[in-house]
């Protein structure tokens, strides 16, 4: 294994729902729930868009060692998949936050290792992604996913807190860094969109060919399309194959699953929500590290200089040979460097 080269409101409605106990080791499968209608709702809840029904083994099938979520928590009126492990630890709990194309499978080896160092760790997914809920009336857009992410710290009681985020999921830390500094003690930037480096050209060209009209691309070549972008994410291509891959496909699948592709992901890739606060970042005081893998293609490591350059307290680590998904290409590792950054 590489290892890594260092330098230096109000508050919304929440309840939570925790499925039947179930085997507690790591990434064990969670417990049958209840059949769920369009975009994941319960079958019980209000429906809400006109989207195209969901398979009925929603949520997504996935294979009991991949599977990282096993709870749900209703957050301002919108249910979301999370996995809240070692509540009784002392200690600030670390947020682990994905990505795109991505759910919170991402985490499946990164966080028993954190977990079973005594530490607490909430992993969840996005509103529209994964075996959260797929609301079409909804904006899941970074910022108002930083928002909903207050939300759920406020369900699950977490007054302060350590954020990883990856990809989207670091511009969602950086939302929090600039305007709720006082609920994060350490952030973690890996890998993470920022300034102008998103959507990177392949996805550009997917939305310029496709967004238009999602409904007209062959599910068939959808599936392609996005694996042939999830092997961009590694630089060994045999991690992100077999069953690893069905794991990321799972969530879209469907018909449906394309049209939330398209309407809660694609739709928001817009680099205004990094670009807007980028003259903030100077003005954060916290404690960040920019974790980037060497060999990201999709957010090269020019941008990683850049953040750990304009945040004053940042330390870049930069973890060689591995792809966009550190947490594929080198688990490991860094699993070890945010465990090193977060007992400094």
């Amino acid at each position: 294994m590489a290892q890594p080269s260092t330098t230096a409101s109000t508050t919304p409605t929440a309840v939570t729902t925790a499925r039947p106990a179930r085997d507690r080791s790591p990434m064990a499968p969670s417990p049958a729930t209840p059949e769920r209608t369009d975009t994941g709702r319960d079958a019980s809840a209000t429906p809400v868009g006109a989207m195209a029904p969901a398979p009925a083994s929603w949520p997504p099938t996935v294979r009991p060692w991949l599977q990282v979520v096993d709870r749900d928590v209703l957050v301002d009126g919108v249910r979301l998949a999370v996995r809240d492990e070692g509540a009784q630890a002392s200690g600030p709990p670390v947020v682990l936050v994905h990505g795109t194309p991505s759910h919170s499978v991402m985490w499946r080896e990164v966080l028993p290792m954190l977990a079973a160092q005594g530490r607490r760790v909430i992993a969840y997914d996005l509103l529209g992604y994964g075996a959260s809920e797929r609301p079409l009336d909804r904006d899941t857009s970074v910022t108002a996913q930083a928002e909903l992410l207050v939300g759920l710290l406020d369900a699950l009681g977490c007054d302060h807190v350590d954020v990883v985020g990856h990809d989207i999921g670091g511009a969602i830390a950086q939302h929090l860094a600039v305007a709720r500094p006082h609920r994060l003690r350490r952030v973690v930037l890996a890998d993470s969109v920022s300034y102008d480096s998103w959507p990177s050209p392949t996805w550009q060209h997917l939305i310029d060919e496709h967004a238009g009209d999602p409904d007209a691309l062959p599910l068939t070549a959808f599936h392609q399309i996005l694996a042939d972008q999830l092997a961009m994410t590694v630089t060994e291509p045999s991690r992100m194959s077999g069953d690893v891959l069905e794991a990321y496909l799972a969530p879209l699948v469907s018909p449906a699953g394309k049209r939330s592709f398209f309407a809660h992901q694609v739709a928001h890739y817009d680099s205004r929500h990094t670009r807007d606060i980028a003259h903030r970042l100077p003005q954060v005081a916290l404690p960040v590290l920019v974790l980037w893998g060497g060999a990201d293609r999709w957010q090269p490591v020019g941008y990683a200089e850049r953040l750990a350059g304009d945040l004053p307290h940042a330390q870049l680590c930069v973890i060689p040979g591995a792809g966009h998904f550190v947490t594929e290409d080198a688990p490991d590792a860094t699993a070890q460097t945010l465990a090193d950054f977060l007992d400094a």
